[in-house]
């Protein structure tokens, strides 16, 4: 092991950062400086996608600015690089956005609220992260009706929650720091309504949801003659956004779950182990995804009776990380795409999917996760000013929790200081870049063209 840098290294490796980027200069953001048309960036990351889909991402990018930016990662990615950063890096959740926050079921059965997207997760400037979060903010205070003054308090208050939580993991102990949770959680609105959903959305809920019954088979040709029994339940037909694979296609999918296994723990491969797999589906998930290949498995507990045990797992394609062409070879430090987001995700959360694993299916990378085992996240059409203050408060919180967690919260924290210069400076840049969404967004619908 290498000698560790001291305390008063990192906080002087902090400080000198602002040389390399002033605080008020995150302000700054020239439109002239982004090195490519933003629809040629979307154009560009198409490329590999599901030819079909791409038309159907296209229409849920067009749907809302909001919804545009969801998908428009490759475009804020190349803006973000064409400016100065602080070179103070830590593990990025890369997609950092409201909604990529929210509930999910732990392996202890407790519901957990955290960040929960990494597909975009890569080694860079923490503040990235910190500048699309806080976009974010804007762009679904907007969509929700909420006046600017209230969206301009919650990105203050998402800033300054950043701020006093990465000084707070600055001076606490190691295993404390990895140990940390958030105990005011009951206390937040709109959290206990997103809880609420999510302790409703169970393993049974989606068997209803995504399942129906097998049709019986004839026993014979024979008059009067009895079926046999109907078999599992499989998954339903409707196309385009779910999809049964025919046997030959599913049995390559299920071959890759040999692979997969062998990235678990051990105890989670033997529980793991009394599930039989049932049935195989395409689904078409988010909107940043859409078109990448995302195949569901539903497996039947054997100790259970049928129907009564079920488990969904997603076999989710993950591409490049759109900050990847940005950055250094090492960023990311993997070859195998699932692998880096699995890795990224353990990094950045408290706890994480107990089926957490990756794969390779045809040449293609995958991650491998429950489908939706009690997940629940902001719905920005109830979300209301004191909804969005809540949030953004919590959001700040987490996201510096994640940094600290995968990075240097000393040096982070000696850079942003205590005052709120650096938050001033992202309140400015998120009202900038809410612009720029919109106006790219305007730019893709009228250059959209719907399906006759």
């Amino acid at each position: 092991m290498s000698t560790p840098l001291t305390h008063a290294d990192r906080h002087a490796l902090g400080v000198r950062a602002r040389k390399q980027l002033a605080r008020s200069a995150h302000a700054n953001f020239e439109i002239s400086a982004c090195p490519k048309a933003p629809l040629n960036l979307l154009r560009d990351s198409m490329r590999g996608r599901v030819t079909r889909l791409v038309q159907l991402k296209y229409e849920r990018m067009v749907a809302s600015a909001f919804g545009f930016f969801r998908g428009a990662v490759p475009i804020m990615a190349a803006d973000l690089a064409s400016h100065p950063n602080t070179g103070i890096t830590t593990q990025l959740c890369g997609d950092a956005h409201v909604n990529n926050l929210g509930a999910y079921a732990g392996f202890d059965g407790r519901l957990v609220f955290d960040i929960n997207d990494f597909d975009e997760t890569i080694h860079g400037p923490f503040e990235w992260d910190v500048k699309r979060l806080a976009t974010s903010l804007i762009l679904a205070g907007r969509e929700a009706g909420i006046r600017r003054a209230a969206r301009q308090e919650a990105v203050a208050t998402f800033t300054a929650r950043y701020r006093s939580s990465m000084s707070e993991f600055a001076v606490m102990p190691v295993l404390e720091l990895a140990r940390y949770q958030i105990h005011r959680l009951a206390h937040i609105d709109p959290i206990p309504a997103i809880m609420a959903t999510a302790e409703r959305s169970t393993p049974q809920k989606i068997l209803t949801k995504l399942t129906e019954p097998g049709s019986a088979i004839p026993r014979s040709a024979k008059k009067n003659a009895q079926p046999l029994p109907s078999p599992a339940r499989r998954f339903r037909s409707e196309p385009p956004l779910l999809e049964r694979l025919g046997p030959k296609e599913a049995q390559t999918v299920l071959a890759s779950l040999g692979p997969y296994v062998r990235t678990l723990q051990p105890e989670r491969r033997h529980f793991l182990a009394q599930y039989n797999p049932i049935d195989v589906a395409f689904k078409v998930v988010g909107t940043g995804s859409v078109g990448l290949r995302d195949y569901c498995v539903y497996f039947e507990g054997w100790s259970r009776p049928e129907s009564s045990d079920p488990l969904f797992l997603q076999i989710k394609e993950e591409a490049l990380s759109a900050y990847a062409p940005y950055l250094p070879e090492d960023a990311s430090g993997h070859t195998h795409q699932g692998h880096r987001v699995v890795d990224g995700q353990r990094a950045m959360q408290l706890t994480s999917d107990p089926f957490l694993g990756y794969t390779t299916i045809e040449g293609r990378d995958y991650l491998v996760r429950q489908l939706n085992d009690h997940k629940a996240s902001l719905d920005l059409e109830t979300l209301d000013p004191a909804g969005l203050l809540g949030y953004a408060d919590l959001c700040g919180e987490l996201l510096a929790r994640g940094h600290a967690r995968a990075g240097d919260p000393v040096a982070i924290s000696a850079y942003i200081g205590n005052s709120d210069r650096f938050d001033r400076a992202i309140l400015a840049f998120a009202h900038t870049y809410a612009d720029k969404t919109e106006h790219d967004w305007d730019l893709l619908k009228k250059s959209f063209k719907k399906p006759k």
